[in-house]
């Protein structure tokens, strides 16, 4: 098809059709005979002309370019027209280039639906676009890039206008939507007139963005808005340039305020919740010749209708709360940051104070409202720091670590608060729930998960690593819980019945000396629950040389089972070894040893209170150490076999009895000797038995040496009449078993795990224990049958080696 442009030479208008950029030039312009790239028809010009190909939209651009005089010349005020008619169907910009005095400056207005602004680089939905330039004094400034469908109905600049319109070559629009409406002198840079007529909000940026404001200019944004209505602003992304005279500022004029213009900085809040329409100007400074910096501004005006609790305010006092902070949000914050065109939430300090996010710090008292047509999309989240660097001053004090009334009262759901326990590195952290107790959250185990709206996260930081104690639910068996370093605790939320809940709340929090392990808990089962423990860091496993422990504590007519959740530890040791001790918290009890290339032990019942240790080494790739474990409770059984023994027992030891006491008797009454002491070098004062059988000497007891002795009472005369079938009742030790202290069983020192390296693939036994590792890491007990002199003679005091000697030399530093 052939097309034929016919420009008028009094309509100064232009031309050009050209290649798009980074095209191949496979289609050309065909005028007459001659083959062209690119055509350009001046006014006064009539060109017919055809393209060799049949797609020519995919090749080339057209610019209209109408130069406007209205300085010298009558301005054409109206609608501004698309010129010429009949244009091939290409991708086209209009361009319209005004020439106006800056004493008398020009106002364009747009037509309905008005322009919306958008960010350089971004682009319109039908990708129809309008770009203002001001040209002052031969200098450019960008004024914005708007689309269809906005607010933005009038703009008035300084000086002349370069105004463009840009058509996709599918576009059917026949209008360019503005007109020259008048001539004003404005004195300043622009004026840009956005006008709301109902609940909406919209975004506008300076002049320039991003590149920055010119230098000690001033402009105004014109918002007009029902009186009905109530607008806020919010300043999203600013900065500051660097002023040698003045300062840059906002100005707002609002009518009925007591102080116009009101001043603020670009890092104030801005004004919220004001009635109907007002102003507001951009004043830039004098910049440093040498370091001008950049003014810009990206900002958004929200406009709502009233609410009706709006003049409802809420008191929150925290004048007796230290080191606190209360943030009030929308869902998702930070991480999820709400679209500028949704509907907003607002929280105020006062009524023309308010945004999206408040925050509170203790020591004050608040009176706050909210402008919210919903507030179940408004979350709390809260932060409070308690410290400790001298255990003499913190010791004794227990901290209660729930969330303050001042809180809950609001009509506000608690997300999350937040607890950071710091201390130095001698005083370590102990967390206690008395009354409710806590319980480790198992997805994997229903009996596990938590039935209530709120739980704890636990995390132990060191400036090594970072240990994930664990999530607990109140209405458990833990009711203490040590640990190093410092704390991080959160209370979380997943309910709404957390306000309800919020009384018997029971977290308690005090500072404790140095403990060995990472953390070690104290549980105290219901018995008649099964309880599920697992390691830390679950599911990613036990940092490397890292020990827990766990005491478990058994009732008296109790009888626990502990058994593990898998056979293995699963784990392949690059440095040093891993190991799982369980011992029970009584006097000559037997340690259970396995390392990570030995079976664990099977179910086993545990008679009293016990102990379970997990030591981690250094793990081979990305193997982890993860384990879980279970402890039921049953009542006590007695054995028959122990009941017939003891009867039997008492049987025997009466017969004994009835035999000294006639034989006594007897003597008596033949004759009344008087008592003589004697001394018999040749009897034995030995138990019958295996030789030294007990640890512990009697050289400081004498309560075995006779003073006075009837001369017809002797061992011999016993033994002889009761044919050596009946022993003596004699001074028989007995084991102690009372309480022994808190220490968990002792788990190899590092340096010995360290310098023994396992791996999963080998079959080979590991190296036999010296004697020197065995005392390093094991208990001492005194074993029947083992060969050690009782120290009856007058020997001296060898030590009293009943009682397991713990001869790990990093136990002394531990403390109850």
């Amino acid at each position: 098809a052939s097309f034929t442009i016919s420009l008028h030479k009094v309509d100064n208008t232009t031309v050009l059709i050209k290649l798009r950029p980074g095209v191949s030039p496979s289609c050309r312009i065909r005028i007459k005979n001659v083959i062209k790239s690119d055509l350009k028809i001046k006014p006064g010009e009539n060109v017919t002309f055809t393209f060799t190909c049949s797609t020519p939209e995919k090749y080339f651009i057209m610019e209209i370019q109408k130069n406007i005089d209205c300085v010298s010349g009558s301005c054409p005020f109206g609608d501004v027209h698309l010129y010429p008619p009949g244009l091939p169907r290409l991708n086209r910009t209009y361009i319209w280039d005004v020439k106006a005095s800056t004493k008398a400056g020009l106002e364009l207005k747009f037509s309905t639906p008005w322009l919306r602004q958008i960010e350089p680089g971004k682009t319109c939905p039908d990708s129809i676009s309008y770009k203002i330039n001001s040209s002052v004094d031969e200098a450019t400034v960008n004024i914005g890039t708007f689309c269809r469908n906005g607010s933005v109905s009038r703009v008035k600049l300084l000086g002349g206008v370069v105004m463009s319109l840009h058509l996709p070559w599918h576009s059917l629009l026949i209008t360019s939507g503005f007109n020259i409406a008048n001539r004003a002198s404005i004195k300043r840079l622009c004026i840009i007139e956005s006008t709301l007529k109902g609940e909406s909000s919209i975004t506008l940026m300076s002049p320039n963005y991003p590149l920055g404001f010119p230098e000690d200019e001033l402009m105004t944004w014109q918002f007009v808005i029902p009186s009905s209505m109530r607008a806020s602003v919010f300043f999203h992304n600013y900065s500051l340039s660097n002023c040698e005279r003045k300062e840059e500022r906002v100005e707002y004029y609002i009518p009925g305020s007591p102080s116009n213009p009101e001043v603020f900085k670009l890092s104030d809040s801005q004004p919220a919740n004001i009635a109907g329409s007002f102003n507001m100007s951009l004043q830039g400074c004098d910049q440093d010749a040498q370091n001008p910096g950049i003014l810009r501004l990206l900002f958004q005006v929200v406009v709502q209708p009233p609410q009706v609790d709006e003049n409802v305010t809420h008191l929150v006092d925290l004048s007796k709360e230290k080191n606190m902070t209360v943030t009030i949000h929308l869902e998702g914050w930070p991480n999820q940051v709400p679209l500028m065109s949704e509907p907003i939430c607002l929280i105020c300090k006062d009524p023309r104070t308010c945004d999206r996010v408040l925050t509170l710090t203790s020591g004050a008292v608040y009176r706050i409202s909210f402008l919210c047509k919903d507030l179940s999309r408004l979350r709390i989240t809260a932060e409070k720091g308690i410290g400790c660097m001298d255990i003499r001053w913190c010791q004794r004090k227990i901290y209660s670590l729930s969330v303050p009334k001042a809180i809950t009262r609001l009509p506000i759901r608690l997300h999350k608060f937040i607890w950071k326990l710091l201390a130095t590195d001698l005083i370590n952290v102990e967390i206690t729930s008395p009354s409710l107790k806590l319980h480790q959250k198992q997805k994997h185990v229903p009996e596990q998960r938590c039935n209530t709206s709120y739980s704890y996260s636990i995390v132990s930081a060191t400036p090594e690593t970072e240990l994930n104690v664990g999530e607990f639910c109140p209405g458990g068996s833990i009711e203490k819980i040590q640990m190093r370093n410092n704390i991080t605790i959160a209370l979380k939320t997943f309910g709404k019945g957390f306000i309800n809940e919020s009384i018997p709340q029971d977290l308690k929090m005090s500072f404790v000396p140095h403990i060995k392990d990472e953390c070690t808990f104290t549980v105290s089962p219901n018995p008649k629950a099964k309880v599920y423990l697992q390691t830390p860091n679950w599911p990613y496993g036990l940092p490397p040389y890292v020990s827990i422990s766990w005491f478990i504590v058994v009732p008296s007519k109790q009888t626990a089972r502990l058994g593990f959740s898998k056979d293995r530890m699963g784990l392949a040791c690059e440095t040093g070894r891993a190991y799982i001790n369980i011992k029970e918290d009584t006097v000559g009890a037997e340690e259970t040893v396995r390392r990570e290339d030995e079976l664990l032990p099977q179910p086993r019942n545990m008679h009293h209170s016990f102990w379970v240790n997990i030591s981690n080494c250094k793990p081979v790739d990305k193997t982890q150490l993860t384990l879980q474990f279970w402890v039921t409770f049953a009542d006590k059984q007695i054995d028959l076999g122990i009941i017939l023994a003891v009867v039997a027992g008492a049987g025997v030891l009466t017969a004994i009895g009835l035999t000294v006491c006639c034989v006594k008797k007897k003597k008596k009454k033949k004759t009344q000797n008087p008592m003589v002491g004697v001394y018999n070098a040749n009897v034995n004062t030995q138990m019958p038995g295996k030789k030294g059988l007990f640890g512990k000497g009697r050289q400081n007891n004498e309560s075995h040496v006779y003073a006075v002795i009837d001369d017809a009472v002797v061992y011999g005369h016993l033994l002889k009449e009761s044919n050596g079938s009946v022993t003596p009742e004699v001074d028989v030790y007995r084991p102690f078993d009372g309480p022994i202290g808190s220490l968990p069983p002792s788990p190899p020192p590092f340096s010995f795990r360290k310098d023994i390296k396992c791996s999963s693939n080998t079959e080979e036994e590991p190296p036999a224990l010296t004697d020197t590792d065995q005392d390093t890491y094991t208990f001492a007990h005194q074993k029947l049958g083992q060969s050690k002199d009782n120290g009856d003679a007058n020997e001296k005091d060898k030590g009293d080696t009943s009682v397991p000697l713990l001869e790990n030399k990093e136990q002394d530093g531990l403390v109850e």
